[in-house]
């Protein structure tokens, strides 16, 4: 499983990621629709850039799934964060309480 800390980048574009909360889906975490990998492990040249997966994350935004894994993009890319074909959500801010 995946630790908190990680971190990974895309086979396919230039996101880079680091794992904030881990979850065993993250075990399947895709950018672009190929695995990502640990920073500095050799990427598969032949990994393409799904189409359907491409309309990119955002340089700061952190990221959840539906089981509790949440990651934080540290370079932005044109691949689109999923989970095998699930794509992920950006992590709304919670609204500050009202203040009288």
């Amino acid at each position: 499983m995946i630790k908190n800390g990680t971190r990974l980048q895309s086979q396919v574009c230039d996101t880079q990621v680091i794992v904030v909360r881990s979850s065993e889906s993250l075990d399947d975490l895709r950018a672009g629709g190929a695995p990502m990998v640990p920073i500095g492990e050799p990427t598969d040249s032949a990994s393409t850039l799904d189409d359907s997966l491409a309309d990119g994350n955002l340089m700061g935004k952190r990221y959840v799934d539906d089981a509790g894994a949440e990651v934080l993009v540290t370079k932005a890319g044109k691949g689109t964060l999923s989970v095998g074909t699930t794509p992920l959500a950006i992590k709304e801010a919670k609204p500050l309480p009202a203040s009288d």
